[in-house]
């Protein structure tokens, strides 16, 4: 095992119980500590006289102590006063120990640091960070600033620090264990410190730190090492994937063109564009990785389709992936209608086919004979074996994590081949997450809309209106359209977020009197969503009651109207997602947007963001600036692109540089590719690939 990869056990004082408190923040090894950052910094370089005191602030003073009690009436605490030549202050210890009470007891001199407040009689700090002392000279300040690091529960700041500066001090007996791998001849253009510097300089071991952290160089030193690791280990799968055999796909030009002439619409330019960036792949005896991004409505599913067939007149068998059975059902029908002339057998998997007709599904796949199999996470299910997966499409890819996209890759059987991949999003990526996150694939983008789509008129309103939202309703259902009402997610629970909306659609029902009425939510039968949508798509419904699970997929062009509940609880790509259900047929469409007062000011921003554009691309930037990048792609739950210490928004100008750097340290210092990236990444850069 490498120095730096120890665990953290291997370090004095650190017991296997402060050892499993560090996993839950996701440290293990001594490296892990040494890049465990504080997230700010505390000035106990001087003491402030008490009468100095500002309420709001925190400060380091020093009293003689004169009381200490335990108070039992209401909640048992420890008050402790203290006082010097200027005034008192009270230090409340809600929850202590005896030996706090014991140290307290038999020393004079008080040294202590918190936030003042307000107390009862006079100021008072609460659960100070404290030392005692026989004499007030042998309480000194800090000699520089204290950290202040992320903790858990049972992890105090005390531990944490002592933790660290044990790190740190391993790092000096054991010098290999920071190489600087970044020479400093591509270091001097940015003026940074080395990586070692940098280290001991962001654990406050230096003097002082600049009033604003997050601009330090050694910070952005550290950041941008990491985001080069990150650049450097997809550029490494790019070229990987160079190595690999894929199938030659060319496709049947008159099956192709047969397809094309029996749709009900043209093309786009924008999509012939991609087709035509498709089949230049699939020509190619290396495997196909390319994302298509294309705006709500854009197009992407005819193009997945295009892509399809051509894998299939080749003679090979494509899986399509989607986040939610919903999606993956309305996909089977879809593609089962497009490929009827063609004879292609295209089968459903989801989670809810049992017993027999599961298996003759699977037998039907591993002998060849379902030539386009369309399902959820269960096609990564280790009974699911394909005959000749030639294709890979994955629709809504940031959904799906990144080792079930590395499951289904590795289907194929044939030694040194993989299948070609298509990586498809209506979540159009931001510029600076796409130049970083997916540098490995080759990218395509449907910027054009097919004729006929409306812009969607987004209004905001208060919650307090609902009585004039309803009314609303009943004259849109008067003219024969139909609408959307939205019930968005209620505390993380989608338990909740199905009672409100079955709530939510037994009170419309009550009002809305003589409108058809349905209600789809995410734990109802696959079988019951299916029917429910299908009423609703055929107009056998005028209101569907949804939660979340319709923000993908669901195509009713005649629903111009959408209602959403709450809006301030997700964020603008969803929001966006969710509009794009409506201006899909002919006639004006709306959007509102029915949020809880009082609004934050953030949320304030986002919701005049939605109302102000339909340009997904501008929404995705501004959803990175406001919310960060996990939440933005769904890597959240992915372990894909989670930084220790970069922030994609705040370093856009390292990421910018991360091209010309990586071609010069592969130039000039290639032994430096493998240590780097096992640094930052460990194990996590076979995931590039996917």
């Amino acid at each position: 095992m490498q120095a730096f990869r120890l665990p953290v056990t291997k370090l004095a004082g650190i017991g296997v119980h402060t050892a499993q408190r560090l996993e839950k923040l996701g440290i293990h090894s001594i490296l892990d500590l040494i890049f465990h950052l504080p997230h700010r910094y505390e000035d106990r370089t001087k003491i402030v006289p008490i009468g100095s005191l500002v309420i709001g602030e925190a400060a380091l003073v020093c009293g003689q102590l004169e009381h200490l009690e335990v108070l039992t009436r209401g909640k048992k605490s420890l008050i402790c006063r203290i006082s010097d030549r200027t005034g008192g202050l009270s230090l409340r210890f809600f929850h202590y120990t005896a030996s706090q009470y014991q140290a307290l007891q038999g020393r004079s001199w008080v040294l202590a640091f918190a936030e003042v407040r307000q107390g009862y009689a006079e100021l008072e700090m609460v659960h100070p960070d404290f030392s005692v002392f026989l004499r007030p000279e042998l309480a000194m300040p800090e000699t520089g600033l204290t950290p202040v690091y992320p903790l858990t529960e049972g992890l105090s700041q005390t531990t944490m620090r002592k933790a660290v500066k044990r790190a740190l001090v391993w790092c000096q007996q054991h010098p290999d264990a920071l190489i600087d791998w970044l020479p400093d001849s591509l270091m001097k253009p940015y003026g940074f410190p080395t990586l070692v510097k940098a280290v001991f300089t962001l654990h406050a071991h230096d003097a002082q730190q600049p009033s604003e952290h997050t601009l330090h160089p050694a910070l952005k030193r550290l950041a941008l090492e990491e985001l080069l690791a990150h650049h450097l280990s997809l550029q490494a799968a790019k070229a990987a994937t160079k190595v690999w055999q894929a199938p030659v796909l060319a496709g049947i030009d008159q099956h192709l063109a047969q397809f094309t002439a029996g749709l009900a619409f043209q093309l786009t330019q924008a999509q012939q564009r991609v087709i035509e960036d498709i089949r230049q792949d699939c020509r190619q005896a290396s495997p196909m990785l390319r994302l298509v991004q294309g705006d709500v409505g854009s197009g992407k599913t005819i193009v997945a389709a295009y892509a399809a067939l051509i894998a299939i007149s080749s003679g090979y068998q494509v899986a399509l992936m989607a986040p939610t059975e919903l999606l993956a059902e309305q996909h089977h029908r879809n593609f089962s209608l497009w490929f009827a002339a063609f004879n292609v057998q295209v089968q459903l998997l989801t989670g809810q086919l049992k017993g027999k007709a599961r298996q003759a599904l699977l037998q039907q796949l591993h002998a060849g004979h379902t030539q386009l199999l369309i399902g959820t996470h269960a096609l990564f299910q280790d009974t699911v074996q394909f005959h000749n997966l030639g294709l890979i499409v994955i629709d809504e890819q940031q959904r799906f994590g990144v080792q079930q996209r590395l499951a289904l890759r590795e289907k194929v059987h044939h030694e040194g081949m993989r299948p070609h991949q298509l990586i498809m999003t209506a979540t159009p990526i931001p510029r600076t997450l796409a130049m970083l996150a997916y540098s490995d694939l080759d990218s395509s983008i449907i910027d054009e809309l097919p004729p006929g789509r409306q812009p969607v008129v987004t209004s905001v309103i208060s919650a307090e209106r609902r009585q004039e939202v309803i009314d609303r309703i009943h004259h849109w259902v008067a003219k024969q359209r139909q609408a959307y009402w939205v019930c968005t997610l209620i505390e993380e629970s989608d338990v909740l977020e199905c009672q409100a909306a079955e709530q939510t659609a037994q009170l419309l029902t009550e009002m809305l009197t003589g409108i058809r009425i349905g209600l789809v939510h995410g734990r109802m039968k696959a079988t019951e969503k299916e029917a429910i949508m299908l009423a609703f798509k055929t107009h056998e419904l005028d209101l569907l009651v949804a939660t979340t699970v319709i923000e993908v997929g669901v195509d009713v062009p005649n629903a111009g109207l959408m209602v959403i509940e709450n809006p301030e609880r997700l964020g603008l790509s969803q929001l966006h997602q969710l509009r794009g259900r409506v201006g899909r047929g002919e006639g004006d469409s709306y959007c509102v947007l029915m949020y809880q007062a009082p609004l934050s000011a953030i949320a304030r921003e986002r919701l005049g963001i939605l109302r102000a554009t339909q340009d997904g691309f501008v929404i995705a930037e501004k959803d990175l600036q406001l919310r960060g990048p996990g939440d933005v792609m769904g890597t959240r739950q992915t372990g894909l692109m989670q930084f220790k210490i970069a922030n994609l928004e705040r370093d856009t100008e390292l990421i910018a540089t991360l091209p010309e750097l990586g071609s010069c340290l592969l130039a000039q210092h290639p032994e430096a590719l493998t240590p780097l990236c096992e640094r930052w990444l460990g194990h996590a850069s076979r995931y590039a690939e996917v």
